[in-house]
């Protein structure tokens, strides 16, 4: 099942596509060139916002796990130990 996401270094590229565009379309002054561009450029503030949003929320999720693994230290062992027996039980059984 493919994914309907963007790899990061894609994403790089398609932003520096989306302004190497902009910038070869400055001199154009036809209405529909300019209104495109218009929406190209709020297209790619929109997307830097996003980005940066979900990079902040990236963040504040790994600080909060880090904090209940430092609260809950044991706990934490034996769950991630259980995801581990169960992960690798599967595993075996769909090798089998």
């Amino acid at each position: 099942m493919k994914k309907n996401t963007i790899p990061h270094d894609e994403g790089e590229h398609l932003l520096e596509d989306a302004e190497a565009l902009l910038t070869a379309t400055a001199h154009a002054t036809e209405e529909k060139v300019v209104a495109a561009r218009k929406r190209l450029t709020a297209a790619i503030e929109r997307g830097q916002e996003t980005w940066k949003a979900v990079q902040e929320k990236a963040v504040a999720g790994a600080k909060a796990t880090d904090q209940i693994i430092r609260d809950h230290p044991y706990q934490s062992i034996g769950v991630a130990l259980g995801i581990g027996a169960l992960i690798g039980f599967l595993i075996s059984r769909r090798n089998n």
